[in-house]
């Protein structure tokens, strides 16, 4: 299948090269270079422009920061819609409002390009290993038809809803996962505090009902000290504020959310909004005092 892929992050990079060693030709844009260099060393082939690359496909994934760039490139002077034929598959795995996803759905039915949304959970590691958690809105038949092709990005991949209840689901995602990381943050700054080694505490409750993927993944960054980003403090900023945004649209009451992004954001704005969300170990820091890490 010929595929193009627009947005070559941490994310696009490895899903690109899933994508290429399952024999497809990937056809790729962004606005670095660089990421373009490293998947082109890979075997993907650039486009000049995205409305280009759209017309040469038959099946289109973007993977964006966010709302606005997914309007911009699907909406925008030499986006999608410009290049698209009838016909076109548009899948969008980022995270953004369901509300969005909706609209640039509408747009795209005009020019009769199918779309799903279908973001994703598991960061960096497992978009290496194509073993990404993919939640998808739309038609089901369309979900059928590119369900295989989900697959060699994804180790689960469902179909929530109709469009705009992937991003839904994600935002769900996104509220567990920061809460998680919070707590599994507060617990270990007290067992430091408190003069028992927080590597001993992991092991000792990583097999019970306290485990988790998140305290698997995230409990060893913070007692390493090592925030390189797997997901950025500032990407998790923006899914909270999706969260928060579309939970205050329908009375849906999110006060941990809230707090738990306050917390976020005063890391940003110490400077730290790059650094990976496990980096809400160093807001325990700040006010405890108290170092888990090493």
């Amino acid at each position: 299948m010929k595929i193009g892929f627009v947005g070559l992050g941490i994310m696009g990079k490895p899903m690109v090269k899933n994508l290429l060693n399952d024999g497809h030709e990937v056809l790729v844009f962004d606005i670095i270079e660089e990421n373009i260099v490293i998947v082109e060393k890979e075997g993907a082939k650039r486009s000049k422009s995205i409305a280009q690359l759209a017309s040469e496909v038959t099946l289109l994934i973007t993977m964006l920061p966010n709302s606005p760039h997914v309007k911009a490139v699907v909406l925008g002077e030499h986006g999608v819609l410009e290049g698209a034929k009838k016909g076109l598959i548009y899948i969008d795995m980022s995270s953004i409002a369901p509300l969005v996803s909706q609209e640039v759905g509408k747009a795209c039915a005009k020019k009769g390009v199918r779309m799903l949304d279908a973001p994703v959970s598991g960061g960096e590691p497992k978009a290496i290993n194509g073993t990404l958690s993919i939640m998808c809105g739309g038609d089901k038949a369309l979900f059928d038809e590119v369900k295989p092709i989900l697959e060699i990005m994804g180790g689960s991949v469902v179909l929530c809803g109709e469009l705009g209840a992937g991003n839904t689901t994600k935002l769900a995602n996104q509220i567990i996962v920061a809460g998680n990381i919070a707590v599994l943050a507060e617990a270990l700054t007290l067992a430091k505090k408190t003069g028992v080694n927080p590597q001993t505490v992991f092991e000792a409750i990583r097999g019970g009902l306290a485990g988790s993927t998140v305290m698997e993944a995230k409990a060893p960054m913070m007692i390493a000290s090592n925030f390189k980003p797997g997901f950025k403090i500032d990407l998790h900023i923006k899914d909270l504020n999706n969260a928060i945004e579309t939970a205050h649209g329908i009375g849906s009451p999110v006060p941990i959310t809230v707090q738990i992004q306050e917390m976020f954001e005063n890391l940003h704005f110490d400077g730290k909004g790059q650094n990976d969300h496990s980096g809400l170990a160093e807001y325990y820091e700040k006010i405890s005092g108290i170092k888990i890490g090493e």
